[in-house]
Protein backbone atom coordinates (compact mmCIF):
# COMPACT_ATOMS: atom_id res chain seq x y z
CA UNK A 1 0.00 0.00 0.00
CA UNK A 2 1.65 2.96 -1.03
CA UNK A 3 -0.69 5.99 -0.92
CA UNK A 4 -0.40 8.33 2.30
CA UNK A 5 -3.63 7.95 4.97
CA UNK A 6 -5.25 10.72 5.56
CA UNK A 7 -5.46 11.14 9.74
CA UNK A 8 -8.25 12.83 11.01
CA UNK A 9 -8.08 13.86 14.97
CA UNK A 10 -11.37 13.88 16.72
CA UNK A 11 -11.13 17.23 19.53
CA UNK A 12 -13.31 19.12 21.96
CA UNK A 13 -12.89 22.26 21.72
CA UNK A 14 -10.31 25.23 20.31
CA UNK A 15 -7.39 23.86 22.38
CA UNK A 16 -7.64 20.59 21.13
CA UNK A 17 -8.05 21.81 17.61
CA UNK A 18 -4.74 23.57 17.69
CA UNK A 19 -2.72 20.88 19.73
CA UNK A 20 -3.99 18.60 16.57
CA UNK A 21 -2.88 20.68 14.18
CA UNK A 22 0.28 21.91 15.57
CA UNK A 23 0.60 17.95 15.96
CA UNK A 24 0.13 17.00 11.92
CA UNK A 25 -3.14 16.13 11.21
CA UNK A 26 -4.50 16.41 8.04
CA UNK A 27 -8.04 17.34 9.48
CA UNK A 28 -9.87 17.78 12.58
CA UNK A 29 -13.51 16.76 13.88
CA UNK A 30 -14.24 19.51 15.82
CA UNK A 31 -16.44 18.52 18.94
CA UNK A 32 -17.70 19.31 22.69
CA UNK A 33 -18.67 16.91 25.28
CA UNK A 34 -16.13 13.53 24.08
CA UNK A 35 -17.49 12.38 27.23
CA UNK A 36 -21.06 11.78 25.58
CA UNK A 37 -19.24 10.90 22.31
CA UNK A 38 -19.33 14.06 21.11
CA UNK A 39 -21.79 17.19 20.57
CA UNK A 40 -22.14 20.29 18.84
CA UNK A 41 -19.85 22.56 19.86
CA UNK A 42 -20.63 26.37 20.94
CA UNK A 43 -20.81 29.11 17.75
CA UNK A 44 -17.58 30.79 19.46
CA UNK A 45 -15.50 27.68 19.23
CA UNK A 46 -16.12 27.48 15.82
CA UNK A 47 -15.78 30.58 15.09
CA UNK A 48 -12.55 30.62 17.17
CA UNK A 49 -11.62 27.72 15.09
CA UNK A 50 -12.08 28.61 11.42
CA UNK A 51 -10.16 32.13 12.38
CA UNK A 52 -7.04 30.06 13.64
CA UNK A 53 -7.58 27.19 10.89
CA UNK A 54 -4.66 25.97 8.31
CA UNK A 55 -6.11 22.52 7.60
CA UNK A 56 -9.68 21.58 7.46
CA UNK A 57 -12.05 20.83 10.33
CA UNK A 58 -15.67 19.15 10.18
CA UNK A 59 -18.28 19.96 12.75
CA UNK A 60 -20.64 17.38 14.64
CA UNK A 61 -23.99 17.98 14.39
CA UNK A 62 -25.45 16.16 17.52
CA UNK A 63 -28.08 18.17 19.58
CA UNK A 64 -27.40 15.41 22.68
CA UNK A 65 -25.69 12.52 24.49
CA UNK A 66 -27.65 9.02 23.89
CA UNK A 67 -29.30 7.23 20.52
CA UNK A 68 -29.95 8.60 16.95
CA UNK A 69 -33.47 8.78 16.74
CA UNK A 70 -34.41 12.12 16.89
CA UNK A 71 -37.64 13.85 17.31
CA UNK A 72 -38.86 16.22 14.58
CA UNK A 73 -38.08 19.19 16.79
CA UNK A 74 -34.48 17.65 17.17
CA UNK A 75 -34.37 17.60 13.58
CA UNK A 76 -34.88 20.95 13.34
CA UNK A 77 -32.96 22.20 15.84
CA UNK A 78 -30.01 20.27 13.35
CA UNK A 79 -30.82 21.77 10.08
CA UNK A 80 -30.60 25.22 11.39
CA UNK A 81 -26.95 24.27 12.74
CA UNK A 82 -26.42 22.93 9.61
CA UNK A 83 -27.53 26.39 7.50
CA UNK A 84 -25.44 28.48 10.17
CA UNK A 85 -22.31 26.55 9.36
CA UNK A 86 -22.81 26.92 5.88
CA UNK A 87 -23.47 30.27 5.74
CA UNK A 88 -19.91 30.67 7.86
CA UNK A 89 -18.12 28.47 5.52
CA UNK A 90 -17.09 25.97 7.49
CA UNK A 91 -15.52 22.83 5.59
CA UNK A 92 -17.66 19.96 6.27
CA UNK A 93 -20.31 18.79 9.15
CA UNK A 94 -20.81 15.44 10.91
CA UNK A 95 -24.52 13.82 11.10
CA UNK A 96 -25.77 10.08 12.11
CA UNK A 97 -29.56 9.50 11.60
CA UNK A 98 -31.21 6.23 12.84
CA UNK A 99 -34.82 4.87 12.66
CA UNK A 100 -36.26 2.42 15.79
CA UNK A 101 -35.59 -0.60 14.23
CA UNK A 102 -31.94 0.41 13.58
CA UNK A 103 -31.64 1.71 9.69
CA UNK A 104 -30.31 4.78 8.47
CA UNK A 105 -33.08 7.23 8.84
CA UNK A 106 -32.51 7.73 4.49
CA UNK A 107 -35.40 11.02 4.79
CA UNK A 108 -33.77 12.76 7.63
CA UNK A 109 -30.25 11.86 6.35
CA UNK A 110 -31.00 13.30 2.96
CA UNK A 111 -32.91 16.18 4.37
CA UNK A 112 -29.27 17.03 5.93
CA UNK A 113 -27.09 17.00 3.25
CA UNK A 114 -29.18 18.80 0.92
CA UNK A 115 -29.20 21.79 3.87
CA UNK A 116 -25.48 20.85 3.65
CA UNK A 117 -24.47 22.02 0.19
CA UNK A 118 -21.34 22.47 -0.78
CA UNK A 119 -19.92 21.07 2.83
CA UNK A 120 -18.31 17.76 3.14
CA UNK A 121 -20.67 15.29 4.89
CA UNK A 122 -19.60 12.22 6.96
CA UNK A 123 -21.70 9.94 9.07
CA UNK A 124 -20.25 9.07 12.21
CA UNK A 125 -20.41 5.88 14.15
CA UNK A 126 -24.19 6.22 14.37
CA UNK A 127 -23.41 3.43 11.63
CA UNK A 128 -21.78 0.78 13.87
CA UNK A 129 -25.36 0.81 15.92
CA UNK A 130 -27.25 0.22 12.72
CA UNK A 131 -28.64 -3.72 12.05
CA UNK A 132 -27.09 -4.36 9.08
CA UNK A 133 -24.13 -2.71 8.01
CA UNK A 134 -23.85 -3.45 3.98
CA UNK A 135 -27.03 -2.37 4.20
CA UNK A 136 -26.59 0.75 6.06
CA UNK A 137 -23.67 1.88 3.62
CA UNK A 138 -25.69 1.06 0.47
CA UNK A 139 -28.50 3.57 2.31
CA UNK A 140 -25.78 6.10 3.02
CA UNK A 141 -24.54 6.45 -0.39
CA UNK A 142 -28.10 6.56 -2.06
CA UNK A 143 -28.09 10.14 0.34
CA UNK A 144 -25.24 11.38 -1.31
CA UNK A 145 -22.76 10.72 2.31
CA UNK A 146 -19.26 12.02 1.64
CA UNK A 147 -17.94 9.27 4.34
CA UNK A 148 -18.80 6.83 6.97
CA UNK A 149 -16.73 6.52 10.47
CA UNK A 150 -16.37 3.08 11.72
CA UNK A 151 -14.70 0.74 13.93
CA UNK A 152 -16.50 -2.03 11.84
CA UNK A 153 -19.50 -2.48 14.51
CA UNK A 154 -16.98 -3.46 17.35
CA UNK A 155 -15.59 -1.77 19.89
CA UNK A 156 -12.29 -1.00 18.35
CA UNK A 157 -11.18 -1.63 14.87
CA UNK A 158 -8.97 -4.48 15.63
CA UNK A 159 -12.18 -6.51 16.68
CA UNK A 160 -13.74 -4.79 14.05
CA UNK A 161 -11.20 -5.85 11.18
CA UNK A 162 -13.53 -8.06 9.02
CA UNK A 163 -16.33 -5.59 8.57
CA UNK A 164 -13.92 -2.90 7.72
CA UNK A 165 -12.20 -4.99 5.10
CA UNK A 166 -16.13 -5.57 3.48
CA UNK A 167 -17.17 -2.28 4.29
CA UNK A 168 -13.65 -1.25 1.90
CA UNK A 169 -14.48 -3.77 -0.62
CA UNK A 170 -17.85 -2.82 -0.98
CA UNK A 171 -17.64 1.18 -0.73
CA UNK A 172 -15.35 0.99 -4.06
CA UNK A 173 -15.12 4.92 -4.92
CA UNK A 174 -18.72 5.23 -4.33
CA UNK A 175 -17.99 6.39 -0.31
CA UNK A 176 -14.83 6.83 1.82
CA UNK A 177 -14.51 4.60 4.48
CA UNK A 178 -12.58 6.14 7.75
CA UNK A 179 -11.50 3.73 10.54
CA UNK A 180 -11.92 4.19 13.84
CA UNK A 181 -11.61 2.40 17.22
CA UNK A 182 -8.72 2.69 19.86
CA UNK A 183 -6.15 3.25 16.84
CA UNK A 184 -2.64 4.71 18.12
CA UNK A 185 1.34 4.40 17.23
CA UNK A 186 1.23 0.31 18.18
CA UNK A 187 -2.06 -1.09 15.72
CA UNK A 188 -2.76 1.38 13.47
CA UNK A 189 0.19 0.87 10.75
CA UNK A 190 -1.01 -2.76 10.73
CA UNK A 191 -5.08 -2.11 10.71
CA UNK A 192 -4.57 -0.39 7.75
CA UNK A 193 -2.48 -2.66 6.01
CA UNK A 194 -5.40 -5.87 6.45
CA UNK A 195 -8.28 -2.95 6.03
CA UNK A 196 -6.95 -1.04 2.68
CA UNK A 197 -8.30 1.99 4.69
CA UNK A 198 -7.19 5.47 3.29
CA UNK A 199 -8.73 7.33 5.90
CA UNK A 200 -7.95 7.01 9.59
CA UNK A 201 -9.77 8.42 12.69
CA UNK A 202 -8.31 9.12 16.18
CA UNK A 203 -8.24 10.45 19.62
CA UNK A 204 -5.29 11.69 21.65
CA UNK A 205 -6.32 12.07 24.78
CA UNK A 206 -4.29 12.89 27.67
CA UNK A 207 -5.88 13.87 31.66
CA UNK A 208 -4.10 16.64 33.14
CA UNK A 209 -4.99 18.22 36.69
CA UNK A 210 -7.12 21.15 37.53
CA UNK A 211 -5.77 24.19 38.10
CA UNK A 212 -8.41 24.50 41.09
CA UNK A 213 -6.76 25.29 44.68
CA UNK A 214 -10.00 25.48 46.74
CA UNK A 215 -12.23 22.19 45.86
CA UNK A 216 -15.60 22.03 47.32
CA UNK A 217 -15.62 18.35 48.80
CA UNK A 218 -19.51 18.03 48.87
CA UNK A 219 -20.57 18.16 45.26
CA UNK A 220 -20.10 17.84 41.86
CA UNK A 221 -21.31 19.38 38.36
CA UNK A 222 -23.35 17.18 36.29
CA UNK A 223 -23.87 13.93 38.09
CA UNK A 224 -19.76 13.27 37.46
CA UNK A 225 -17.70 11.93 40.64
CA UNK A 226 -15.49 14.61 42.06
CA UNK A 227 -12.39 13.59 40.85
CA UNK A 228 -13.67 14.10 37.09
CA UNK A 229 -14.39 17.68 38.28
CA UNK A 230 -10.90 18.23 38.55
CA UNK A 231 -9.34 16.56 35.88
CA UNK A 232 -9.21 18.07 32.11
CA UNK A 233 -8.72 16.19 29.21
CA UNK A 234 -7.08 17.56 26.38
CA UNK A 235 -5.22 16.61 23.18
CA UNK A 236 -1.65 15.30 23.08
CA UNK A 237 -0.01 17.13 20.11
CA UNK A 238 2.87 14.41 20.55
CA UNK A 239 0.69 11.22 21.05
CA UNK A 240 -1.04 12.54 17.74
CA UNK A 241 3.01 12.51 16.06
CA UNK A 242 3.58 9.71 16.80
CA UNK A 243 0.60 7.76 15.50
CA UNK A 244 0.67 9.93 12.31
CA UNK A 245 3.87 8.55 11.82
CA UNK A 246 2.90 4.99 12.63
CA UNK A 247 0.42 5.24 10.17
CA UNK A 248 2.31 6.83 7.08
CA UNK A 249 5.73 4.12 7.90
Amino acid sequence: MTATPLIEICVEGLDGFLAAQEGGADRVELCASLIEGGLTPSIGTILEVKARARIPFHVIIRPRGGDFLYSDTEVASMLADVKALRELGVPGIVIGCLTADGRIDEDRTAQLVREARPMKVTCHRAFDMTRDPEEALEALIRCGVDRVLTSGQRPDAMAGLAILKRAVEQAGDRIVIMGCGDLDEANIAGIRRATGLQELHFAAPRSEPSGMVYRNPEIGMGGTELEREYTNTVTDPERVRATIRAARA
